[in-house]
Parts: C-alpha cells; structure tokens; sequence
C-alpha cells in the first residue's frame, strides 16, 4: 500500500500555480471582499436542498489526494466504494490547483448569492476562514455527522476561524517543521540554527508560505502564532531578514525544495511533513525535526459552499471518510496526517509501517507542541502579506 515517490504533491501544488505572491497580484480584487455587495449572510443567502430526490453532488478537490486503484488510476476505490454504499452518484473534480486561483474561480457567483455547481470542496484553513468571514459556508448538521462527532482528532475540533466546527471538517492536515539530508550535514534541532550555524551558509531553504515559514520563526521567538500581535510578526520577520541578508537562506520555494533535499543540493529547510514521508520511501537520509519551540499544523477543510443544492449528500460523504477504516484507506495514499481517530489500528491492517509514521498518526507529545496560523482579517492579511513578500524577494 506504500505510495511511490510522486514528482507533484497536494502541497506543492498549494504554491505551485500563484502561491503567495499571488495574493498581492490580486490585492485590489480581494481588497473589496469584505463590502456589502460580497458580504452575505444565512438569512440573506438561502439555499435549498435537493438531496432528497436527487442522489447526487459534486465534490471539488486538489490533484493527487485521494486514493487511486494502482493499476487503474481513473478509479478512486473509497469513492466508488461510497457510491455504491449510499446510491449517490459523485462528480469528483479535481479542480482545485491553488488557493487563490479557486478563489477567484467561484468568488463571482458566491458574492452574487449564486450556485457554483459545487456541493462540497477542499480549502486550506486561511482561505476557509476567509469563506466563512464572507459568509459564503453553510452551516453543518451535526446530527448528519455522527463519525465526525465521534472521531475528530482533539486537536483539530476548534480553529481560530470555525470554533467548535460548525462550518468546516478537516480532510487531511499536515505538520510544517525541519528536515535535513544526513548524508551532508549534521542533526539540527531548532529553528536558530536553521538561520544562523556556519556550516549550513547558503544551503538552506524556507517555504515562500508565509503562514509556515512565519509561524515557525514566531514560535522560535517565544511567541504563539495562533494570537500574536504586530510587533511579535515584526521581530520574527527581522530575524528572517537576517538571515536573508547574511545569505544564510539560498531560497523560497514552494516544494520545489524536497529534490534538492533529496540530492544534497541542499542541506536544510522549512518542510512540509507529507514530502518528508514521501521522500524517506527512497532515502533514508532525510530526516523531519520538530524543533522544541513548536511545529505548524495546517488543515484542507471540508466547505460546503452557498448554494449547493446537495447539502445533506455531502454531510453523508464527509460522515463516510470519518470511517476508520475508510480513513486508513485515504490516508495510505495521500501519506498526510490523518484527522480520524481509529485509522492508525485499521492501518496496521494495510500498512503496519506507515501506522507507526509519527507524521501521519502524530502522538499527543508533537501535536501538543503544533499550532495553527492566527486567522487574519483582510486589512492585516494584506499588511503582512506585503511584509513578507518584501523580505523574501517576491
């Protein structure tokens, strides 16, 4: 069941196509999301569900983040498994290649009070928190979602932009921390080091997602990156400037990073948990570190846009991949951190390696220590976003 090494992953393809800078490029589109004529709310926004008669949705998700039969990869068994349980025909897209871009696929019909032709789709937590802000999300029944309910991960049951869940449910969540390629440096332990030691001048990389590079440098300093204030960003981007103007940092990347890792072109970075996974199947040299002062966690959530006339279908295909045993299925192949309790046992069944992989089945002690990215409003997401940008060259 081990997935081979994949040259595209889900979370390179989150910076592939317009990543961060992306967000300045369309400031003037995004600085007017938060007018009346964007805003809606539940009682101005109705939407009328047709589950009932019709045994149908359309589910919008990223490339390459679902499981695939390997020797037919049109088929996605967990799908046609769920159609053939519960009679509901699925039109799953995978249409959803940045965040940004999608924002700018569906914002027109969504600010309108308009169907998208989409039932169900897959947002990072930012641009989630900036959905349910514009009040574009409807509101879950619980009643619907009693694996949901039962076998949420703890740590994931709140956000900072969706508190006790009520418009969002995680589909995979990842972990942003270290990594180095053993076989041409020494173990790092910290985010300090990363930025400063000698020996590793000029190979080193940080990930051009503000969020990940920005929270972990945060948490170096002391501070919790899930409610921070300007001045705790402002002394963790000077210590990224730094770094950058000692020449300590070669580059930003999205995860274009994890091949030079691999080769030793690089010797450290800021890295994404499911490349890491992906590349220790050919490389024992590469080494995750989850520095003492905190590591990232991120969530691809689960929205149900306005207007999607299928609600309590998708409700039914979100309950369906709270199986465990469904879960273990998924996240065999994806290789991200699974956010079902119950899956690591149904995984031992399929793959009793990957069920003792810390960064998919992560214990209380690392994920005490993840936090998530404070939720931004527009006026200080675009402060930052400029920053940031400014520091890293883009």
């Amino acid at each position: 069941m081990r997935s081979p090494l994949r040259p595209l992953t889900r979370r390179g393809l989150l910076t592939g196509t317009l990543g961060s800078a992306a967000l300045l490029a369309t400031a003037g589109t995004l600085a007017g999301c938060g007018t009346k004529g964007a805003q809606q709310t539940e009682a101005g926004c109705k939407s009328e569900d047709l589950s009932a008669t019709e045994k149908k949705l359309a589910f919008s998700n990223w490339p390459q983040y679902i499981d695939v039969d390997e020797k037919d990869e049109s088929k996605r068994p967990t799908i046609e498994a769920f159609i053939a349980k519960s009679g509901i025909q699925v039109t799953y897209n995978e249409d959803i290649n940045d965040n940004n871009e999608f924002f700018g696929k569906v914002q027109n019909q969504l600010a309108g009070c308009q169907p998208t032709g989409r039932d169900l789709m897959v947002l990072t937590d930012w641009m989630a928190a900036r959905m349910i802000r514009l009040g574009w999300i409807q509101k879950l029944d619980k009643a619907r979602l009693p694996n949901v309910e039962a076998n949420l991960l703890p740590s994931l049951r709140n956000a900072s932009f969706d508190a006790d869940r009520q418009l969002s449910v995680p589909w995979q969540s990842g972990l942003t921390a270290l990594a180095y390629n053993a076989k041409v440096t020494k173990e790092i332990r910290t985010v300090d080091e990363l930025l400063t030691r000698p020996d590793l001048k000029g190979k080193v990389t940080a990930l051009s997602e503000m969020r990940d590079t920005m929270g972990l440098l945060l948490q170096s300093n002391g501070h919790d990156p899930s409610n921070f204030t300007t001045a705790q960003f402002d002394d963790a981007l000077a210590k990224l400037k730094r770094a950058v103007d000692s020449g300590q940092i070669r580059k930003f990347t999205g995860n274009d990073y994890s091949q030079d890792l691999n080769k030793g072109d690089i010797a450290a970075c800021i890295a994404w948990s499911g490349d890491v996974i992906q590349l220790g199947f050919e490389n024992d040299n590469i080494k995750f570190v989850s520095p003492e002062s905190g590591v990232m966690l991120w969530s691809d959530n689960m929205l149900v846009p306005n207007k999607a006339s299928h609600k309590a279908n998708a409700e039914e295909l979100i309950n369906y991949y709270y199986d465990p045993a469904v879960a273990a299925k998924l996240a065999a192949y994806v290789n991200y951190i699974c956010p079902v309790k119950g899956a690591q046992a149904e995984m031992e069944k399929l793959d009793p390696d990957l069920a003792k992989n810390p960064l998919i089945f992560p214990d209380e002690g690392l994920l005490s220590k993840a936090r998530g990215f404070m939720a931004l409003d527009e006026q200080r997401e675009k402060e930052y976003e400029a920053k940031f940008q400014k520091v890293i060259g883009a």
